[in-house]
């Protein structure tokens, strides 16, 4: 499979058009690879990859619902090594700062600033290297959090590339527990953790949310992410509530601003107050905390 030729879409457009293109992609593409960045001339650029399970009839309708049918029109196809199109993903993608972290590939290693957390991401078959506003939006809360408590023990659920475990592993050297239902973003979570030295800490799992008896059994946890999808995330809600307590900090990402409200309301229903809204690139990231007392919090914070 390695030397079996694939294909890339290509679409040029303005930078918060290319953001949503390749995220929308990463998540609903089984099998594809996207990346989003910055090309000559300060024009942006999506670059999704894909093999013959997947046609460019729906690949044009993904990216027309995401923008609409005259630029999914623009579309460009070619047929490209897959042995290549890794290090074609990746190779555009800048470093991405969010707080103390910063998310870099190989090619910037030696530019990250001492005082810097740096995470190094080079898996492109996995969802989440960091260059779009769901997992910054996490990282920027998790930055926030770390300034006012100390984190002991972490669950991260759709863990992707495992930036966000990583994340949380380095900035408080403690136990992290993550998970994901795809095999290849589990492989891929697994190399990121050995990259950046924190395999020790960071247990990875293959499970379905949480249904998985290492996940139950070290609970409750301090802080839970994840970042996913509106249908995923309802789905989570009373298994969540239940793998935390009341100083627990839940961070929900991977949601459209029309879908916050619904899930607002979902998590609200298992006695969890929203402490605050972040939108970042035309997605929202939502904090929430245990209610000291039912029907009692106060609205979320919007930022961004």
């Amino acid at each position: 499979m390695a030397d079996s030729p694939t294909t890339v879409a290509r679409l040029n457009c303005d930078e918060a058009t290319a953001k949503m293109v390749a995220t929308l992609a990463g998540e609903t593409l089984d099998d594809a690879a996207s990346a989003a960045f910055e090309a000559d001339g300060g024009q942006w650029q999506v670059a999704i990859h894909f093999d013959a399970n997947i046609d460019q009839a729906t690949v044009r309708a993904l990216v027309a619902r995401a923008t609409d049918e005259t630029t999914a029109q623009t579309l460009t196809f070619e047929q490209v090594a897959q042995i290549d199109w890794v290090a074609q993903s990746l190779a555009g993608l800048k470093p991405v700062r969010a707080g103390r972290f910063i998310v870099h590939g190989a090619h910037d290693r030696a530019r990250i600033p001492p005082n810097a957390i740096g995470i190094e991401i080079e898996a492109a078959l996995a969802f989440g290297t960091g260059h779009h506003g769901t997992t910054r939006g996490c990282l920027t809360v998790l930055d926030a959090l770390a300034k006012r408590r100390r984190i002991r023990r972490t669950l991260d659920i759709g863990t992707g590339t495992g930036v966000l475990a990583i994340a949380a592993a380095k900035i408080f050297h403690a136990r992290v527990m993550a998970s994901d239902i795809d095999r290849v973003a589990v492989q891929a979570a697994q190399a990121n953790a050995r990259l950046n030295r924190a395999a020790n800490l960071v247990t990875l799992l293959r499970a379905a949310g949480t249904k998985s008896r290492p996940i139950t059994q070290a609970a409750p946890y301090d802080l839970i992410f994840a970042n996913i999808l509106l249908g995923p995330l309802t789905r989570l809600a009373v298994p969540i509530a239940r793998l935390s307590r009341a100083d627990t900090t839940i961070v929900l990402s991977g949601l459209l601003p029309a879908h916050a409200n619904a899930a607002i309301a979902i998590y609200r229903a298992q006695k969890l107050v929203l402490a605050r809204r972040i939108l970042l690139d035309c997605w929202c990231t939502l904090v929430f905390q245990k209610a000291n007392r039912p029907g009692r919090g106060r609205p979320g914070r919007r930022v961004g």
